[in-house]
């Protein structure tokens, strides 16, 4: 039988709570203070915020533990095997071998196609989803190093191309555009090549922010997965014309980088996936408006006491719908996981979104992950804050269950009736000795444009440094709340932000 959250906030007659949701159970320490206020500025205040609560203690406790995957350890591997690709080439290259413009054109040429394939594999591995890699690594630092490789690995590209023809056009005193042409139509696999080129421009293209916010959400998972046929039109060349690919060193090297990410690639995609949905047999329970353009969505499962899922983190959903089944989405996960239910909330942007509304329970779901490491293990600091904004309230108010007392949670909304959750917000953070405080308004009003200033964030959060700072929101919040962060000297380490583009 299905329970909503309400049913499970209370131990039935007779039961124990499980020792994560003891919380329940804790006595009032702060009874009689309001835990969720509606600020607004006040500048006679010294705070400068009216009904900004009561001062926070400075608990000068020891941090938790770090959890961050060994990113040195990491940056060493990969470099270590740029190192071996190019190495590769040093090797097979006889002494005396460059020496006038066209050999020192064409050894360019050759070196940045090296380049350009070790990153293109590298960029794959990112992308096969496999949980040993995120866990290790981290989400935040796939995504920034996915994005950093990604315009790296369309410059040494092209290089490539400019090199090696204008190489090749100097050897046989020819145009660059005859030399070109001469050199797709000649060599094998180079139409491939060339298509894969393209691809590969394209997908850099679209990744960009401006073009990305103008594309269906559809429309740019689908060209970014192309990079799966950049590899195979890719290694064919490679396989073809590149004499730096055979070898006693490489010919055990690139083989052995291919196996790698192939494996990476059926685990991460095929297999976890498929062994997670057999398990779980994932339905839709039960579809709860939640406020203006917002609604919740319960799934029912086999096991979800077993499923190895975080508060925080967000995995990839496909709703078997007439009109859905082609379609996945990333949703976060709007409270802790139980063995009940999961829970989603969805804001409708789009087509797709305002149909989910309308799902029968029933409603059989394929999903992927979980993925991310937005989670409360990775605190490092004995306090935190929550940021959140729009829909980035559904991992946030999910990861509230599992924070220590203190927590502060802003939450900031352009109207009084665009905030979700906030009974169980209130309730959530009495119950766990936290607080709650909204910032209701357009951007342009006193009390949101005071709140992302050094004085406005102090006044909300005087020991703002010694948090960590879990931010999920729209761009413009995220950026204008790590740059006042920045500002009051909070460290990247207690900075945590929940990536999910990929």
């Amino acid at each position: 039988m299905f329970q909503s959250f309400d049913d499970l906030r209370e131990p039935a007659s007779g039961q124990t709570l499980a020792p994560e949701r003891e919380f329940w159970q804790q006595p009032d320490l702060n009874e009689g203070v309001p835990r969720g206020d509606i600020l607004v500025e006040a500048p006679s205040d010294p705070s400068g915020w009216q009904g900004s609560g009561p001062a926070i203690v400075t608990d000068d406790r020891p941090p938790a533990e770090a959890t961050s995957g060994n990113r040195l350890l990491t940056v060493l591997l990969f470099f270590s095997g740029l190192a071996t690709s190019v190495a590769l080439w040093l090797f097979d290259t006889q002494a005396g071998a460059i020496n006038d413009t066209p050999t020192l054109m064409l050894a360019v040429g050759r070196i940045t196609g090296l380049v350009g394939g070790y990153l293109l594999f590298i960029q794959l591995l990112m992308m096969s989803r496999v949980s040993w890699l995120e866990e290790w690594v981290g989400a935040r630092d796939l995504l920034r190093w996915h994005r950093w490789l990604g315009t790296s690995l369309v410059v040494a590209v092209l290089a490539h191309v400019v090199f090696i023809v204008y190489g090749y056009a100097l050897t046989a005193e020819a145009g660059v555009v005859d030399q070109a042409w001469t050199i797709i139509t000649t060599l094998p696999e180079m139409i491939s090549a060339t298509v894969a080129t393209g691809l590969l421009v394209l997908i850099s293209v679209i990744s960009i922010r401006a073009a990305r916010s103008k594309l269906p959400y559809e429309l740019w998972h689908f060209i970014h997965l192309t990079a799966y046929l950049v590899l195979l039109l890719g290694y064919g060349h490679q396989v073809a014309t590149g004499a730096d690919l055979s070898g006693r060193f490489a010919s055990v090297f690139w083989p052995g980088l291919s196996a790698l990410v192939i494996a990476a690639l059926v685990w991460g995609r095929l297999v976890e996936p498929l062994w997670l949905n057999v398990r779980h047999r994932f339905e839709v329970a039960e579809v709860v408006a939640e406020g203006t353009n917002t609604f919740s969505i319960y799934i029912d499962g086999r096991k979800l006491d077993k499923l190895p899922a975080q508060a925080g983190q967000f995995m990839r959903w496909r709703f078997l719908t007439a009109n859905g089944w082609w379609q996945s989405h990333p949703f976060s996960l709007s409270a802790a996981p139980n063995s009940q239910w999961l829970r989603l909330t969805v804001t409708v942007v789009g087509g797709h979104t305002s149909k989910l509304a309308e799902m029968e329970p029933g409603t059989p779901i394929w999903a992927e992950g979980p993925f991310g490491t937005f989670t409360a293990q990775r605190r490092t600091r004995r306090r935190a804050l929550l940021i959140a904004g729009g829909s980035g309230i559904a991992p946030i108010r999910a990861l509230l269950e599992d924070m220590p007392p203190d927590t502060i949670v802003i939450y900031r909304a352009s109207r009084p009736d665009e905030l979700v959750f906030r009974e169980e917000l209130e309730d959530l953070a009495e119950r766990r000795d936290a607080w709650v405080r909204y910032i209701v308004g357009s951007r342009n009003d006193p009390g949101p444009r005071r709140l992302f200033t050094a004085n406005g964030l102090l006044g909300l959060v005087p020991d703002v440094n010694r948090r960590d700072v879990y931010l999920c929101g729209p761009p413009g919040l995220v950026d204008a709340a790590v740059q006042t962060l920045r500002e009051l000297e909070v460290p990247d380490s207690q900075l945590h932000l929940d990536p999910f583009e990929f």
